[in-house]
């Protein structure tokens, strides 16, 4: 009998070690139905700091940073990544406190195989509180997986658009993503960059449907056209949600559907030194969204 009850209690602790256990976004960041901020990058003409104002102002209640941003217009050589000294993180949750904002992805950023060399970014995520981090490193997948069991900080595989001229550019397609992924922990994923799905042709909604259950954060586009140039011969670029071919709407129908707890980054590559008022009515779109799902 004794012998009986502790299988039993192996097999419940093997089961736990196997469920997700995500950090979680507390839910005073969420807008409307989703956690919605700004991805860093769409002010990368300026420094982190202001990154993390222009978030406030435009209405984000969270922000993911990448690597290499300068820090401030007052320290301008000092760049802010997972190699910042404490001194420096700690300016950083500073001026997050101050703006009411919370840190809860972390890259696009190259995690190497070499383990301890990656253990520098998990720790600094698990350092920040970071939910996640987003890479295109899938040749470091079995070093990765050991990480995320260890610091229990997630992983998002990130897509630009495809590369006709290079084969071996494949995490634009959401199958080789979730090929990647669906027999390694559950806490590796997709970064589901809808923007640049547009641009290699694929509609978003169909390749967040793919990816079902494997969606760990978004940066999300809308776009004037699929492509990289529309059929007037311009080239394609973003535009505020609800106003291009992305079909937003869908897009959060469908991650509602999903029970979708991560962060949407609106990543603007578009008006880039005044993009401000874009990213807010990005804001605006999903606040004011009435999911359809159940």
């Amino acid at each position: 009998m004794k012998s009986k009850f502790l299988f039993t209690i192996a097999l419940a602790a093997a089961f736990l070690a196997n469920v997700r256990a995500e950090v979680k976004i507390p839910d005073e960041y969420k807008t409307g139905d989703f956690f919605i901020g700004c991805q860093a990058y769409t002010f990368n003409r300026f420094s982190a700091f202001e990154a993390i104002e222009k978030t406030a102002q435009a209405g984000g209640k969270v922000i993911e940073f990448y690597p290499g941003q300068k820090l401030s217009k007052e320290e301008p050589t000092v760049k802010w990544d997972h190699n910042a000294s404490e001194e420096v993180i700690k300016k950083i949750e500073a001026k997050l406190a101050e703006h009411k904002i919370k840190a809860v992805n972390y890259g696009v950023v190259g995690i190497p195989k070499d383990e301890a060399q990656a253990r520098k970014i998990f720790a600094f995520a698990k350092r920040m509180g970071i939910r996640a981090v987003t890479t295109e490193s899938t040749d470091a997948i079995d070093t990765i997986e050991k990480l995320v069991k260890e610091f229990d900080v997630m992983v998002a595989f990130h897509d630009h658009p495809r590369q006709p001229k290079n084969a071996n550019y494949k995490v634009w397609d959401p199958h080789y993503i979730l090929d990647l992924v669906k027999d390694r922990d559950q806490r590796i994923g997709a970064c589901a960059d809808t923007g640049h799905w547009q641009s290699s042709g694929f509609n978003p909604v169909y390749c967040l449907r793919v990816l079902k259950g494997r969606v760990i954060g978004s940066h999300m586009k809308d776009k004037t056209d699929y492509g990289t140039r529309s059929t007037d011969g311009t080239d394609t670029h973003d535009v505020p949600y609800g106003t291009g071919v992305g079909e937003i709407g869908r897009c959060l129908d469908e991650l509602k559907k999903q029970n979708f707890q991560g962060n949407i980054s609106i990543e603007y590559e578009y008006n880039w030194d005044n993009n401000v008022v874009d990213a807010t009515k990005c804001v605006e779109f999903v606040r004011n969204h009435k999911s359809a799902a159940k």
